[in-house]
């Protein structure tokens, strides 16, 4: 058996496995509790600014599209408030979440307010929004996009486990992490990054009204503070979320004070939270061997 012959080993992997078990539960906890919190309503006559929250990791837009469509047509909320604090995420709830602010911003005003990160696909998903506001220290902008893959051949190699694989085209096992990658695998990798790194430009140079060669030059992936994007053109204003509420009302022609309004959520499994969590992520790479590409974050 393999604990008698690796004894040290297999006392290391159930240490490890009873890690992880541990954490899986209280992320799930955390999430859950976190995702059933409610949310405020309006409790005055007051105009309402609606407030869309997009947090964490961004694996999936479904809720932030709902609540985006929910406010787009109230007809009782005069503007939107885009609540961002994310490193990022997959590339195509990034995509999704963008095109649905562009589509709120021809109806409503919709300011983009960030938090502490609105990086990546955090910056991605507000970029179409009718101006963004951030706070001098806001870590935002890392245009880029990130693929990982881990590899475990040579560990297989040590506990004596030989994968057996069998696929009907060149490619179909892009990225396995029981051998070694191919330079013709790399390639089409590459290629891919490439062009979403490109749709990234094109998608900011369009929500921003920049130049693409300006843009180009700004998306290397690095992180910039909120004061350096707004000297950079990729942030309007320095604020707080207090000062995004106020600019959204003016946008909309309100003077005065408003009511803010937090889209409510909905109640979800404890299975979903976790899944939407980094263990998600975690998850795809052990099972699977590929995880779909990310866009590059703080993490």
């Amino acid at each position: 058996m393999f604990s008698r012959r690796h004894p040290f080993l297999f006392f290391i992997l159930v240490l490890a496995a009873l890690g992880t078990a541990a954490t899986f539960c209280l992320s799930a906890m955390v999430a859950f509790t976190v995702h059933r919190s409610g949310t405020r309503e309006a409790d005055s006559d007051l105009p309402r600014v609606g407030i869309v929250e997009v947090s964490g990791v961004l694996a999936d837009a479904k809720g932030i599209l709902e609540d985006l469509k929910k406010m787009r047509e109230d007809e009782t909320i005069e503007a939107i408030v885009l609540r961002v604090d994310s490193p990022g995420g997959a590339v195509a709830p990034s995509q999704e979440v963008f095109r649905a602010v562009g589509q709120t911003a021809e109806s409503k005003k919709i300011v983009a307010s960030f938090g502490a990160v609105a990086a990546s696909g955090g910056y991605y998903a507000a970029a179409a929004s009718s101006g963004i506001i951030a706070s001098p220290g806001t870590l935002t902008g890392s245009i880029g996009v990130i693929m990982g893959f881990t590899n475990f051949r040579e560990l297989l190699d040590k506990i004596g486990l030989t994968p057996v694989v069998i696929k009907s085209g060149e490619f179909k096992d892009l990225g396995s992490p029981v051998r070694e990658m191919q330079p013709g695998e790399r390639q089409v990798l590459q290629a891919l990054s490439d062009q979403i790194h490109q749709q990234f430009i094109r998608d900011v140079a369009q929500g921003r009204a920049m130049d693409l060669p300006r843009v180009e030059s700004l998306a290397d992936g690095r992180i910039y503070t909120g004061e350096e994007a707004q000297a950079l053109g990729l942030v309007d204003r320095l604020g707080n979320l207090e000062d995004a509420v106020a600019w959204a009302g003016e946008l909309a022609g309100i003077q005065g004070p408003v009511q803010m309004v937090y889209a409510r959520e909905k109640r979800f499994s404890m299975i979903e939270a976790v899944l939407e969590s980094r263990w998600g992520e975690v998850f795809e790479i052990f099972f699977n061997g590929r995880p779909a590409a990310l866009m590059e974050g703080v993490y």
